[in-house]
């Protein structure tokens, strides 16, 4: 009968240990890049303007439109090589297909995906002009 508890309780502390650690692994699992859509005093870039993915792993990109102006994350060819699980801005959590992203003036959103082909993929704002002004990057996904 002793035998019998101990290896109950040995069997439910193993339990708790595995389940805590990969609840904290599951935690750290995602990697957060802070992008700028444009600048204060108006410069038509993207800060930082390249970025290096590996496939299967998980991101969250928070964008911010610090400039006076709207602008566009756009990276279809990206996107289309990527499983998208959210993009959140403000009180909405957009779900499915992204392949562009409109930030109003001081507006934010957070992207979370995770890169699923290798490729080196364009980034640029669609409105007319800023792509010529510079406003350009590269995201590049790796195995």
């Amino acid at each position: 009968m002793k035998i019998k508890k101990v290896i109950i309780s040995l069997f439910i502390c193993c339990f708790f240990f595995l389940t805590f650690n990969l609840n904290s692994e599951a935690n750290t699992d995602i990697e957060t890049i802070n992008v700028s859509l444009g600048n204060a005093q108006g410069e038509l870039k993207f800060i930082p303007n390249k970025f290096d993915f590996k496939v299967g792993k998980k991101y969250k990109l928070i964008l911010d439109n610090p400039s006076p102006e709207k602008h566009y994350f756009t990276a279809k060819d990206f996107a289309d090589a990527s499983w998208t699980q959210k993009v959140q801005a403000g009180k909405v959590e957009i779900k499915g297909a992204i392949h562009e992203l409109e930030l109003k003036p001081e507006g934010t959103a957070d992207w979370v995906f995770v890169p699923q082909k290798e490729g080196i993929y364009q980034l640029y704002c669609s409105i007319k002009g800023h792509k010529e002004a510079g406003m350009i990057g590269e995201l590049i996904i790796n195995n």
